[in-house]
């Protein structure tokens, strides 16, 4: 078995650092599947969906177990290198190899042949590769076509260990699914699917000369295998949709876990995407009757996205959710809640103030940078790296506010060291309770001014919306028939809230994470259920 390249120290210094950063700007990161990774020796690349730029790169080093890996190597775009920007310094330090694009190189100067054979020793040597086989980043709602590169490199491997046929090479493939990529203490799921193995001895129509169509085959099939664990949508208004089918379906929030939810909202997601394919006429006879009944079905699919649409535009106008539709509360417990979800929110963000006065420069300073940077560009081409930016001016400015507190208070600087962070941790979950209570305060306020009139007929559009869904869901896509039970059973610990009352109390006090109550919250004052809209 082969060794692998030792990592070295500022790898290992790099990876603390984005696992801190990212763990911060992120409320939580749950890896799936970690024992797949092969393990250090067996030469490996490992290949993702790419939609967020730098922190695809900064997840995938910190979601592969030090004790699998101990070194990836990167690869990145050639324009970030040699620069003096912190972006560049993290590129170059974590032993990033730079990849030149075509597009970046008009003049046919994107000759990446050296780059190649180093890639091929570093596989030969056991290492692990990392690669984006979509070749650019992007905000959009669907994966790229994948280039080939992935698979040329597995071929070009295997031939030049053409006289070792048991000379293995595994492409372990990788799904990145973020609830929301851009916003603070948003929640992201990393799937890692069976690793594929590669031999001269299996695989000889890999060995050099290879036919197009082959190597065309194969990036299929890690395109298949990609798309398989994400969202992967011709719009954001399907998967929007097929989100409110999975929250009507199964509406546990976080006592479903992520994994769970992002599996479910893509069953749904599927059969929107069947239901919008088109029909070919040249049917024999014979299938006349199963082409007539699958347009009807698929009719009534098509029907039901675009009224989930209707209903979820109707929640987005009023500002509640749908659990609030489906348990309604009469008016005195509304109000009576009104009142603790108001005094809860004062009361915690009255607390963290202390902690949110040192939060206030990197807030500022985050702010200004991501709104300066969006007016760049369209957002299909911008928003993919909104959280590269929050990732790397928060941590500078919040650098800054430390080392000044430390200075400010030189005398007992040691103290300061270590409570500053801590008060500043504290004050952030502290804050994201606050933010939470209060929008259930404002959710509650709305339902007061929907009245009981319209609360009822929303109600009345939520039950036939649930009874098709349901059907939908156990007949044609085969989920299990009693959500509520089924899902909350299942997942792990990975979830955002715990149930029982007592342990839910106690778990508040975690420095882990908080106790979400829904995979779509983030750190603001409204719920972020929507996406930009422009044209791509």
């Amino acid at each position: 078995m082969r060794k692998g390249s030792s990592a070295p120290w500022s790898f290992f210094f790099i990876r603390l650092l984005f696992k801190f950063v990212l763990k911060i700007f992120y409320g939580t990161i749950v890896v799936e599947n970690a024992h797949l990774i092969p393990p250090r020796g067996v030469p490996c690349i490992v290949c993702a969906n790419h939609s967020n730029s730098l922190t695809d790169a900064l997840l995938l080093v910190t979601a592969i177990p030090s004790k699998r890996r101990n070194l990836l190597r990167l690869t990145a775009k050639s324009t970030q290198f040699g620069k003096k920007t912190f972006t560049s310094w993290l590129i170059e330090s974590a032993g990033t190899v730079p990849i030149k694009r075509r597009k970046d190189f008009p003049d046919g100067q994107a000759d990446n042949s050296a780059v190649m054979v180093k890639l091929i020793e570093a596989l030969e040597y056991g290492d692990a590769v990392c690669l984006f086989p979509e070749g650019m980043s992007r905000y959009h709602p669907t994966i790229a076509p994948l280039k080939t590169g992935v698979a040329r490199l597995v071929s070009d491997t295997l031939s030049r260990n053409r006289d070792d046929p048991e000379f293995e090479i595994c492409v372990l493939t990788c799904s990145i699914t973020y609830m929301h990529r851009q916003h603070f203490r948003s929640d992201v799921l990393i799937t890692f699917h069976p690793p594929m193995k590669f031999t001269p001895k299996s695989d000889p129509e890999l060995l050099a000369p290879v036919d197009h169509g082959t190597i065309r085959a194969l990036t299929t099939r890690f395109h298949q295998q990609i798309s398989s664990g994400t969202f992967d949508a011709p719009s954001w208004d399907m998967i929007r949709s097929a989100k409110s089918a999975a929250r009507i379906y199964a509406p546990l929030g976080t006592t479903m876990s992520l994994g769970d939810y992002v599996r479910v909202v893509r069953t749904f997601l599927e059969a929107f995407k069947l239901a919008e394919r088109p029909v070919f006429e040249n049917s024999s006879d014979g299938d006349i009757v199963n082409k007539d009944d699958a347009l009807r079905e698929d009719e009534k699919i098509r029907r039901l996205a675009s009224d989930l649409k209707e209903y979820q535009n109707q929640l987005s106008l009023w500002g509640v959710k749908d659990d609030r539709i489906r348990r309604p509360l009469p008016p005195h417990v509304i109000i009576y809640r009104i009142c603790v979800r108001l005094a809860w929110s004062i009361f915690l963000f009255s607390i963290s103030l202390p902690g949110l006065l040192l939060w206030l420069p990197v807030f500022i300073t985050t702010f200004i940078a991501v709104s300066r940077f969006k007016r760049t560009g369209p957002i299909w081409d911008t928003w993919d790296e909104i959280a590269q930016y929050k990732l790397i001016y928060g941590f500078i400015s919040g650098l800054c506010v430390w080392g000044g507190s430390v200075l400010l208070t030189f005398p007992i600087a040691p103290i300061t060291a270590v409570c500053v962070p801590a008060l500043m941790w504290m004050s952030l979950r502290w804050l994201e309770d606050a933010v939470s209570a209060f929008r259930a305060f404002a959710a509650l306020v709305r339902l007061l001014r929907m009245g009981r009139t319209r609360l009822r007929d929303m109600r009345a559009v939520r039950e036939r919306l649930h009874a098709r869904v349901m059907d939908l869901a156990v007949h044609t896509l085969g989920l299990p028939t009693d959500p509520e039970h089924y899902f909350a059973e299942t997942g792990g610990k990975e979830k955002g809230r715990v149930k029982g009352r007592w342990a839910s109390k106690a778990k508040y006090f975690s420095i882990r994470r908080r106790r979400k109550r829904d995979w779509n919250e983030t750190l603001r004052l409204y719920d972020q259920v929507d996406y930009p809209e422009d044209e791509f």
